[in-house]
This record gives C-alpha cells, structure tokens and sequence, in this order.
C-alpha cells in the first residue's frame, strides 16, 4: 500500500491545503521576481522599492502559472490528492476572477467629460485639453490625503523628466487657496494642476478611494489603472507601457 493511498480523510484535506497555500506563495513570489526582472533598470535605481509591494507591480502571467504548475507536481506526486487540489484550483480561480472585476476600474473609451478649473490660471479645463495629443497620467488626489502626499514627489519627478506624456494632477474637491498653500509649503512646482471642486472625476471613473491614477493612451483611451501609492519604479514601467501603446 502506497503513501498515498493510505492518506486518511483528515490527512488528505491538509495535504491539500498545504499545497494549494504553498502555490499561492509561490505564484505571488514568481509574479513579483518576473516584474522585478522585466524592469530592472527601473528598479535599480530605487532598490528599497522592490520591497513595496503597495506598487502593483507584478507579473499577471508568470504568477498563475507558476502556482498552477507547483499544483500539478503534487498532484502527480499524490494521486489521491488531485480531486481535493483540482477543487481547491477551481476555487481560488473563482474567487480571484471574482475579485478582479469588484476592484477593476470600468474601461471609459474616451476621456471622461468632467468641469474642470486649471489652477494657475482659474480658466476651465478639461483633461483632453491638459494632455494636448499625447498618452497621459491622471492622478486623482487631495492635499488631506497621507499616501497623495507620499506619492506626490514621484509624480512631480516624473513630469519634469517625461514631456511626451502629459501627467495631470487632478484635485478631488478643495479650494484654490487651500492648493496654492500646500504646494508652495511643500516646494513642489507642477504643472497641469486642475481643480475637480465636486469631485465629479472618481465616481465617473470608478475611484473609490485616494489616490487613483488613471493611464490614457493618445487616444484617450483608459488603458491601465492604479489604487494607491505608486512607487518611481513602477510608475517609470507603467509609462513605458504607456509609451509602447501607441
């Protein structure tokens, strides 16, 4: 009598377990060295942010296919453990496609037709106007807002190194005055600061929390989105991406 098959029911359900908990760290390791390794040079320069994986950078294909193939080897390796893997893979497929489209923000064709007031100027704005013909990062943000101002910086560095792509600060319901303050106290010189005083913005584009950055090719078109803060290598990949979109 094999290992295998003298498994009891117990057994086999934490055989099982193990398995499936071991592909899935597994999976997410190999998503984020594929990421890291795909964009070394960003992440080069910025080596504490291979760390942070608040940044979304992670490779959408390499991780399940990793994690499906740690799952096949058990599976060939303990017979009687495929039907419980097979279930617990179906499973986990539901359940992270069913958490991908809650959080995915909706995919708007154009840009969205919001009344916007640029803030050097008081003029109307909107964000087709800002981009001027060229593939664009909106970043959805607020002065009160912790992880903004942390990812504020990167945002600014990556605008005064990247004039092909227009990169939009989009400010979600505060006055000029209140803008005007912390930007001067924080020495941050940007441009294409646009006032969103109602917050009209988010909820047309499916934002439910700061900041959001919003990606749009020349076109106009939403091609990517990001929920939280962003560190300058990811951000620096998302632009190339951007870039090879057009």
């Amino acid at each position: 009598m094999t290992l295998a098959s003298r498994l009891a029911l117990p057994e086999r359900r934490h055989e099982a377990g193990n398995a499936l908990f071991h592909a899935t760290l597994i999976g997410l390791l190999a998503a984020r060295l594929s990421h890291l390794a795909f964009h070394a040079s960003a992440y080069a320069a910025s080596p504490w942010s291979i760390v942070d994986l608040r940044d979304g950078g992670w490779h959408a294909t390499t991780g399940p296919v990793a994690g499906t193939l740690w799952l096949v080897w058990r599976g060939w390796k303990l017979q009687v453990l495929r039907r419980p893997l097979g279930l617990g893979y179906l499973a986990g497929v539901l359940v992270w496609t069913a958490g991908t489209l809650a959080t995915q923000l909706p995919r708007e064709s154009r840009w969205p037709e919001v009344a916007l007031a640029d803030l050097a100027t008081g003029r109307p704005a909107t964000l087709a106007q800002a981009a001027a013909g060229r593939p664009a990062v909106v970043n959805l943000w607020a002065t009160w807002c912790g992880p903004c101002r942390a990812e504020m910086p990167v945002l600014a560095a990556a605008q005064q190194r990247n004039g092909d792509i227009a990169i939009v600060f989009a400010n979600q319901g505060e006055r000029a005055d209140v803008v005007h303050s912390w930007l001067a106290r924080e020495g941050l010189e940007l441009r294409d600061v646009l006032l969103d005083d109602r917050s009209a913005l988010g909820p047309l584009v499916g934002s439910r929390a700061l900041p959001t950055t919003l990606f749009y090719d020349a076109q106009g078109r939403l091609v990517d989105a990001h929920v939280g803060v962003l560190s300058a290598a990811s951000l620096d990949a998302r632009l190339q991406r951007l870039r090879d979109s057009r």
